[in-house]
């Protein structure tokens, strides 16, 4: 029998996936559940897997890892695709292939396998990372093999092998969790018409019904990294999982969007990202007084690129190392502190300040100073003018011949 490393979540695909490998491919699959902070559904993914036919189960804590080398450099990145999404999954799935190739090296199996659909990013995330880091080792995609056409076909297949599932007629989307977020889609969101259902939140309360009084924080950066909150140093799992806790209370951090995949379609989905809104909220903070304005407008132009080759599945690529790279120097100075106001789904920037600030009040006042001499921007606006001076007097200038002939 070919031996299979399976990336299983006990989720609705990947329970058809296992069972499916193992009666319709007749391969031996070795389950393995990427622990990067989904809560609970870790120990019950375990057990769920063995009763479903995995030889071997391996249950991996990626949460540190997760946070320290995926979620903080997307944060000093100041990463956002399509200006809305965080790239809460985007992230997660090049660590998941990652730690599989390691498995699958380990166990002497011959192929990898995935849950991601046809349609979706994650089938492009998880085989680029498969071939970028073990090219020799086969690719399982069930999804563009198999005859099930739809998730219907997937619940009727459950049915019929007494696999238990996660979708109910009442909460038909699916969702994906981990440390950083928690995302929906499908079902009764793929009218992008249709609002969102208050009980689907997980992470979140209703703004409506966080707390009447702000609740005010502290985030302490060092070389761009968050260290510590109100003074209190932590892990970065445990900082983000505490960044979870003070925005889900207050409302902050949900997104409904509708963005481009990477193969071509729109998709809407919902998300909730309260510890990740309250980082990149506090870091352009701590940015806005340790950078040089150059450096901050390119840095800047950088982080479109960034964000499309996160969220394309590139996390292994040689441009995304040398983006990686130019970001974590533009981190060296990026250390202070920044207090931030949390109230019913805001999060707004009270202060910074920095030992490496560039920020000088001596220059910046209103009031009477004598380190700036204001008649200097006379010659400086001239001269940045002279292009539009030229432009418009030779616009302005008289035509040559034509006219009515007088």
């Amino acid at each position: 029998m070919s031996k299979v490393v399976l990336a299983y979540s006990g989720g609705l695909d990947t329970s058809i996936i296992l069972k499916w490998l193992v009666e319709e491919k007749r391969m031996e699959v070795v389950a393995f559940i990427a622990d990067i902070g989904q809560g609970e559904e870790v120990e019950e993914a375990a057990e769920k897997a063995r009763k479903t036919g995995a030889s071997s189960v391996y249950v991996e804590d990626l949460t540190e890892e997760f946070a320290r080398d995926f979620v903080f450099p997307a944060v000093a990145a100041n990463a956002v695709y399509e200006g809305t999404y965080l790239l809460g999954t985007a992230l997660a799935r090049p660590l998941i292939a990652k730690k599989q190739i390691e498995i699958a090296r380990k166990e002497g199996a011959g192929f990898v396998s995935h849950g991601a659909t046809g349609k979706g990013n994650d089938q492009v995330r998880f085989e680029l990372t498969y071939q970028a880091l073990a090219p020799e080792i086969g690719i399982v995609a069930p999804w563009r093999e198999w005859d099930l056409k739809s998730r219907s076909d997937l619940v009727a297949y459950a049915k019929k092998h007494d696999i238990p599932i996660p979708v109910t007629p009442a909460k038909p989307y699916s969702s994906d969790r981990n440390l950083l977020h928690i995302s929906f889609e499908g079902g009764i969101l793929e009218d992008p018409w249709q609002e969102a259902p208050e009980d689907m939140y997980v992470l979140t309360t209703s703004p409506r019904s966080a707390p009447e009084e702000e609740t005010s924080i502290e985030v302490d950066f060092e070389a761009g990294r968050p260290v510590a909150i109100d003074g209190e140093r932590m892990t970065p799992a445990a900082l983000l999982k505490e960044l979870n806790r003070l925005g889900g209370a207050n409302g902050i951090g949900r997104v409904d969007m509708v963005e481009n995949r990477y193969v071509g379609m729109k998709c809407r989905g919902v998300y909730e990202t309260p510890g990740g809104t309250i980082l990149h909220v506090a870091h352009r903070a701590i940015e806005s007084i340790t950078l040089d304005r150059e450096v901050a407008h390119f840095k800047d132009s950088l982080v479109t690129k960034f964000a499309e080759l996160t969220y394309y599945g590139y996390w292994f690529s040689p441009e995304m190392e040398l983006l990686r790279s130019m970001i974590s120097d533009t981190q060296k100075d990026v250390t202070g502190t920044v207090r931030l106001k949390l109230y019913k789904g805001n999060c707004r920037v009270a202060a910074r300040k920095s030992p490496r600030s560039l920020y000088a009040p001596a220059f910046a006042t209103f009031e009477k100073e004598e380190v700036y001499r204001q008649g200097d921007a006379t010659g400086f606006i001239r001269l940045n003018g002279l292009r539009l001076r030229i432009r418009a007097l030779l616009r302005g200038r008289p035509e040559k011949g034509g006219g009515d002939g007088k």
